[in-house]
């Protein structure tokens, strides 16, 4: 029988460390948003369309995280040290791969990306110049998910903590300098970030270095590594497809709504997004010691990891909502300054709380199928999870509501219809016992 003083001790070791890396990635992002944004809503309505683009390349490769992490905490568990650092390092190599690939094509097709959202015209030639120049830092964005899914793996979630703070830190204060500083606008946001997320990678080299030698891993590729690291990964490519087509979606409905309302969204989808990376943290907790359990060979460890940080995470998205209800009425004057700009938005943040505890549910159960490596369901739901969601956001661009009704209504169908589905299709499987057994 599991202890569960000591395994509420394993999962805040685990995931205390992880909310703070976590969430200095969101803290920077509205940092990001609040500075671009003041400097106009043109401005931010661009950043909201390149920041989508973004994030759907960056996000469809998120599974050199998520299969490298289970890979990983797997081999730990069985006491194999030098494998677990190994398969590690495939993973990096893998990323490097595609990220080098996919920086040199989102560069070259950037224009063309931006343009398939129907921009007004004075909001194209920001988004462009903010895709561009992010595109230089794509491959580092993927060694460092990399290199975070193999620490976590090890059951490390302090050593990322440590590079992700000053690694944002840096960025907040080189952003400011570059955007205000020397006036390069939205392009210096994007120019502040590439440095700091190669500065990061630089730290990560070093560390994973050390690591190699301590347990005689290979730095060299394997072949076998990589293709293993890509078999795993597909499904969990396929699983992010949908998420990426689910968000994609959301902002061509809202660029179809109005400048505005497309600008208001950037600001609730920064905040979904801050909460879902502090939510996200039992989330890591959970695939890192689920992966640890299984290795060792023990489903009812695996069975109480799971009910505790379900438990832990619904009563966070209650907290969670509870702060963004609390703060929903200044919340825009932080990201714009304009009054009028804070009451546009007020209401559908105020759904987007109501919405915070099935959210959470869904990231903790999302945590524990992926340390389980039932990436094959998470990709197969992920498809069913759309079929209610797309007819609702056509609806809602066939109706057109505009101002703050049309934007509320967007986050109701995002948190009410979205999120909903992925928290049945998540809870059913998590009730049956055929992902234990998933190898």
């Amino acid at each position: 029988m599991t202890d569960r003083r000591a395994l509420d001790r394993d999962i805040l070791r685990l995931a205390v460390p992880a909310l703070g890396s976590l969430i200095a990635e969101p803290i920077f992002l509205a940092v990001d948003a609040a500075m671009v944004g003041h400097l106009g809503v043109a401005e931010l309505a661009g950043l909201g369309i390149a920041s989508a683009v973004l994030t759907t390349v960056v996000g469809l490769m998120v599974f050199l995280a998520y299969s490298t992490t289970p890979a990983v905490a797997r081999r730990f568990g069985a006491g194999d040290l030098r494998g677990a650092v190994s398969v590690g390092i495939d993973g990096l190599w893998l990323a490097l791969a595609i990220g080098a690939v996919l920086g040199v094509a989102g560069f070259l097709a950037a224009p063309a990306l931006v343009a398939a959202f129907a921009p007004t015209a004075d909001v194209a030639p920001h988004a462009q110049a903010y895709l561009a120049v992010s595109m230089v830092g794509l491959p580092a964005m993927l060694l460092v998910f990399a290199a975070t899914g193999l620490l976590r793996g090890l059951q490390d979630t302090v050593t990322p903590l440590r590079v992700a703070v000053v690694g944002f830190t840096a960025n907040a204060l080189l952003n400011a300098l570059f955007i205000y500083g020397f006036g390069w606008g939205v392009a210096g946001s994007a120019a502040g970030t590439v440095v700091v997320q190669w500065g990061m990678v630089a730290a990560y080299a070093l560390l994973i270095g050390r690591l190699a030698r301590r347990h005689g891993a290979p730095l060299r590729p394997h072949r076998a590594g990589l293709r293993g690291s890509a078999r795993s990964g597909g499904w969990m490519f396929l699983r992010t497809a949908s998420l990426r087509l689910a968000t994609l979606a959301t902002v061509w409905v809202a660029t179809g709504l109005g400048t505005r309302e497309l600008a208001g969204w950037q600001v609730v989808f920064t905040i979904f997004t801050t909460a879902a990376f502090a939510l996200d943290a039992l989330a890591i907790a959970a695939q890192a010691l689920v992966g640890k359990a299984l290795g060792e060979g023990d489903p009812d460890a695996v069975r109480a990891v799971t009910g505790r940080t379900m438990r832990w995470g619904v009563w966070s998205g209650v907290v969670a909502g509870a702060a963004i209800a609390a703060l929903s009425g200044v919340i825009g004057l932080l990201f714009t300054g304009d009054r009028a700009m804070a009451d546009f938005v007020q209401p559908a943040l105020l759904v987007l709380a109501v919405s915070q505890p099935i959210a959470a549910f869904v990231f903790v159960l999302d945590g524990v199928l992926m340390g389980a490596d039932d990436a094959r369901y998470l990709a197969l739901a992920g498809g069913l999870n759309l079929l209610p969601y797309l007819p609702a956001l056509f609806a809602l661009a066939w109706l057109s509501p505009s101002g703050p009704s049309g934007l509320t209504w967007l986050a109701a169908a995002f948190g009410g219809v979205f999120m909903v589905a992925r928290g049945i299709t998540l809870g059913l499987r998590v009730r049956g016992r055929a992902w234990l057994g998933t190898a």
